[in-house]
């Protein structure tokens, strides 16, 4: 994969079998895709967050009806919203459930904030986030629980920016 062929569906990016983390600084990022390369993930996209904004940007313009039924489209947005604040992400092919582990503790050891596993049918955190408190119904309008203050990413108290 790469940041020009990309797996979509419904119009907005899935990439099922990996896993999408989002770091602070461009050099957490860069760190995080060495070391996930020396654990001999080869396959790893790293996303400077004007690249991820003008993705998310086309993803919302041309997300279907059926994109907004599932979380790929709010995701989407809490993506584009991190990348405003000067994220970057990594992605990671990661396609059997033992890298969940080994993915999730190289991004946090690198100050990831949020990494998320693409499955099928359901996208699975894999970075604690939040209170730890039950979340609240998510929606297409209410957008995903992000578990933090101000219930969106920008209240993130990981964001360093």
């Amino acid at each position: 994969m790469d940041t020009d062929n990309k797996p979509e569906a419904y119009g907005v990016f899935k990439p099922v079998g990996h896993v999408i983390a989002s770091f602070p600084t461009d050099a957490d990022a860069q760190g995080a895709s060495q070391a996930l390369k020396n654990e001999g993930y080869d396959d790893v996209v790293f996303y400077a967050p004007d690249a991820m904004l003008r993705q998310a940007d086309a993803d919302i313009a041309n997300a279907g009806v059926l994109a907004s039924l599932g979380q790929e489209l709010n995701l989407v947005k809490a993506h584009r919203e991190l990348a405003a604040q000067g994220f970057s992400f990594l992605v990671i092919d990661a396609p059997d459930d033992d890298d969940n582990a080994r993915v999730a503790a190289i991004a946090r050891r690198f100050n990831a904030t949020r990494a998320q596993k693409y499955g099928r049918l359901v996208i699975e955190e894999l970075i604690e986030v939040g209170s730890g408190e039950a979340q609240v119904g998510e929606s297409p309008d209410r957008g995903l629980d992000a578990q933090t203050p101000s219930g969106n990413e920008e209240g993130t108290p990981d964001a360093r920016r």
